[in-house]
């Protein structure tokens, strides 16, 4: 049993659409991993020792760096580098190098305004695995970026509206993770990024670990109600976490 759950980073990256909701970067996770297997998630993972480097922003860091391993789209850098070189960073932090020594290397920084903090998840649903993850969001370079799969990564990536996801998980073609979901129904009630962003200056970070009710005979995992989210409880039977 872990008692102490595991520093984590995700980027909610979005790409903006002529008159029509942002679409949000959603990938894949491999069917054999050992959290969320087979679900639609966004890119993330551990903050590593060398994203905290030089007192840098461990989770800044990890998300921006996560999000290229998974995708090759380089959010949150400047000057925002071509194709070819976003997949040059991409293959370099996947063969084990840090994000700092691959951007000194190709003369490119870190933009840490480019990333606004949007939540904070800490759930207790897993004996083995828990996660403490920070949620950040930040906006898609300019031009046409298409992910990127790199086998063992992730099993796909796409770039797919929050109503989209919702739709795809109540039809039973996607798998969420109950954080996925609670995130994806607060994005969807904005149409652009600038409100997204708004929405997450304008409500505190503060850790969100989901607790059980029980009413009427029946249980809901409930999460707090000052912190943005429309929807704030589901009923706990049969619902999957990964």
């Amino acid at each position: 049993m872990v008692d102490e759950a595991i520093p984590a980073a995700t980027l909610i990256v979005t790409r903006t659409r002529a008159q029509a909701p942002p679409e949000l970067l959603m990938v894949e996770r491999a069917g054999g991993m050992a959290f969320a297997a087979g679900a639609l998630v966004f890119p993330g993972g551990r903050i590593d020792q060398a994203d905290r480097a030089d007192g840098s922003d461990g989770g800044l860091v990890a998300a921006v760096r996560e999000t290229i391993e998974e995708s090759a789209i380089p959010v949150g850098i400047k000057p925002v580098p071509d194709r070819p070189t976003a997949l040059t960073l991409q293959r370099e932090l996947l063969a084990g190098q840090s994000l700092a020594s691959v951007l000194d290397h190709h003369g490119l920084e870190l933009d840490a305004e480019a990333l606004t903090a949007f939540a904070r998840w800490v759930p207790k649903f897993h004996a083995v695995r828990r996660f403490d993850t920070l949620f950040y969001v930040a906006e898609c370079p300019p031009g046409e970026w298409e992910p990127n799969v790199v086998e063992g990564e992730c099993a796909g990536a796409y770039w797919l509206t929050a109503r989209e996801v919702l739709d795809r998980d109540a039809q039973g073609l996607a798998r969420l993770i109950f954080p996925t979901r609670r995130n994806l129904e607060r994005l969807a009630q904005h149409d652009s990024f600038e409100a997204i962003r708004a929405d997450a200056l304008a409500h505190p970070i503060e850790p969100v670990t989901p607790w059980v009710e029980e009413r009427g005979g029946e249980r809901f995992i409930t999460i707090p109600g000052h912190l943005g989210y429309p929807v704030t409880e589901e009923k706990l039977d049969g619902l999957w976490r990964g």
